[in-house]
């Protein structure tokens, strides 16, 4: 089975064929992830972005659906924009939106033949999704999809701080117990 690999780092400079953008309905670009992203991908990304066509006014991805669009100067192929939940408190739909967003994602990269993914840590931003909850999420949506579908060799989990760090480690360890 394709091994989940938990780095930390910084997700513009990584070379898979795609790396996931915490982004925002509008695709168009915010803050965290999502800035660095556009930053460093350059304009063709957000030219690409607003190609795309809305669902419904100002929206071109709902929360827990996936994009594609091209790298751009990133060294990654491409790039899979999916929307994270805001938490609000975990009883209005999050945990599922949080796991459709990683479903979502995988599902697309399947679809093109991509064969590397990352991920960040979704809707842990702005969003504040506590990084403990969305890190169990991460892991059990992503090892269950790789348990299905074998064609990914190579997913990473990309921490942006030492608390994210090892708050995945943590739930991998949860996971690999529940393994046993």
């Amino acid at each position: 089975m394709t091994q989940i690999e938990i780095v930390r780092g910084d997700i513009t400079q990584l070379a898979v064929d795609a790396i996931v953008n915490a982004a925002n309905e509008t695709l168009l670009g915010g803050g965290g992830v999502d800035g660095a992203i556009h930053r460093a991908a350059g304009p063709g990304l957000l030219e690409e972005c607003r190609s795309l066509p809305e669902v419904r006014p100002g929206v071109r991805c709902p929360t827990g659906e996936a994009r594609i669009t091209g790298g751009y100067g990133l060294p990654a192929r491409l790039i899979i924009h999916t929307v994270g939940p805001v938490w609000r408190g975990g009883t209005h739909g999050e945990p599922e939106c949080l796991a459709a967003c990683y479903r979502s994602s995988l599902r697309l990269a399947v679809e093109n033949d991509l064969r590397s993914i990352a991920f960040p840590a979704i809707s842990c931003g702005v969003y504040g999704y506590p990084i403990d909850r969305a890190s169990s999420i991460a892991l059990e949506t992503t090892a269950a999809f790789l348990r299905e579908d074998r064609s990914m060799e190579r997913v990473l989990l990309v921490a942006f701080s030492a608390a994210m760090e090892e708050a995945l480690h943590a739930a991998h360890r949860e996971i690999a117990a529940s393994d046993d």
